[in-house]
């Protein structure tokens, strides 16, 4: 009778994770601005009802926990206010995909040491446990904090204000990096290392990505030469070029006062590092685009579409250069160093801002 009764378990939560599955796809294709506005009031306000009546929580885990409720509802509120829904199928997508943050709430500070970057498994959702927050009361107490210097109006506007230059099925970028860029490259090719540059940058994007991961460090670039006057990436172009692979400055990663870079040499063989410059040169003459959907689903619909770590990742992948194992599409900038058990990267230095 056990059995039977925990296969009964099994079955309904697989039967519930299909239903919400369905219902955020049906809410993708079909929905409306009204329609996710009141979703999103519904869910938040059902979840601060639920811990608000749960005994076992202290008054102050409840405040917090209702906070933070309530300022993720803002942040989607917000998003869906600012954005046209109706004329753009993947803005529906990703207001669909943020549905569930406020159940994510406590995953986002339990999951700050994971290696998965971005967003779980609805079957992961279903295994929520708030206990674990008793345990992590401060950080979450801090996290909450962060919320409204981090995602201000400002910042979200700035944020979400670049989704319509973004392309996950066309390639919109081309020849951004030009024939001086090539030549440098071609000239560093006597030096027996490639740089793998991990940013800091300060951007809106960049803080919003740091709440999920607790990580200080969330762009990565790659660069031929010491001097990085070869430094290259996906990016979004900084609305001079499309978003997608395109030349970086050192003043494009610095975007506050806490803004800072952290500089690695891989030693490589010459024949390895034109195998990296050749590969890049076709992309950059086939075309580009950023894979910001890939942020959420971690995988490209197209060769050439990828976001700032996938790119780094594929480049050594493609050179056999790799030191770690790992999907390009779950790969985060930290991983570079944070994986690399084996000693293959060497410190070269920090730049602040």
């Amino acid at each position: 009778m056990k059995g039977f009764y925990m296969n009964d378990i099994f079955n309904f939560q697989k039967l519930l994770e299909r239903v919400e599955l369905t219902i955020l796809i049906i809410m993708a294709i079909f929905g409306t601005m009204p329609l996710f506005i009141v979703a999103s009031i519904l869910i938040a306000s059902f979840l601060a009802i639920k811990v608000c009546l749960t005994t076992r929580y202290s008054i102050q885990l409840k405040g917090i926990l209702s906070i933070g409720y309530l300022a993720v509802m803002t942040i989607q509120i917000i998003f869906i206010a600012n954005v046209s829904l109706d004329e753009h199928l993947l803005l529906r997508i990703i207001a669909a995909a943020i549905l569930p943050l406020p159940f994510l709430l406590e995953w986002a500070v339990m999951r700050r040491n994971n290696d998965v970057f971005y967003l779980p498994s609805l079957g992961e959702l279903a295994t929520i446990s708030f206990d674990q927050f008793k345990k992590n009361r401060q950080i979450i107490q801090s996290s909450v904090v962060n919320v409204g210097h981090v995602l201000s109006t400002d910042n979200l506007k700035n944020l979400f204000g670049d989704l319509h230059r973004h392309s996950n099925l066309n390639y919109i970028n081309n020849h951004s990096l030009d024939t001086d860029f090539f030549k440098r490259a071609e000239q560093s090719l006597t030096d027996p290392n490639l740089y793998i540059v991990i940013s800091n940058t300060g951007s809106p994007a960049s803080e919003v990505i740091g709440l999920f991961t607790q990580k200080q460090f969330n762009h990565a670039s790659l660069s031929f030469d010491r001097d990085l006057s070869t430094i290259t990436s996906y990016n979004g172009g900084e609305r001079v070029y499309p978003p997608g692979l395109n030349p970086e400055m050192l003043s494009s990663l610095h975007k506050n006062n806490q803004a800072s870079i952290l500089i690695y040499r891989l030693p490589v063989t010459r024949e390895q590092k034109e195998i990296v410059l050749d590969t890049i040169r076709k992309i950059n003459t086939t075309g580009s685009a950023y894979n910001i959907l890939g942020l959420v689903t971690k995988h490209s619909l197209r060769r050439n579409i990828m976001f700032c770590s996938q790119f780094v990742y594929r480049m050594l992948e493609i050179a056999e250069i790799t030191y770690f194992d790992k999907s390009a599409g779950n790969v985060r900038p930290t991983d570079f160093v944070e994986l690399d058990y084996h000693r293959k990267l060497e410190y070269v230095e920090e730049i602040k801002f």
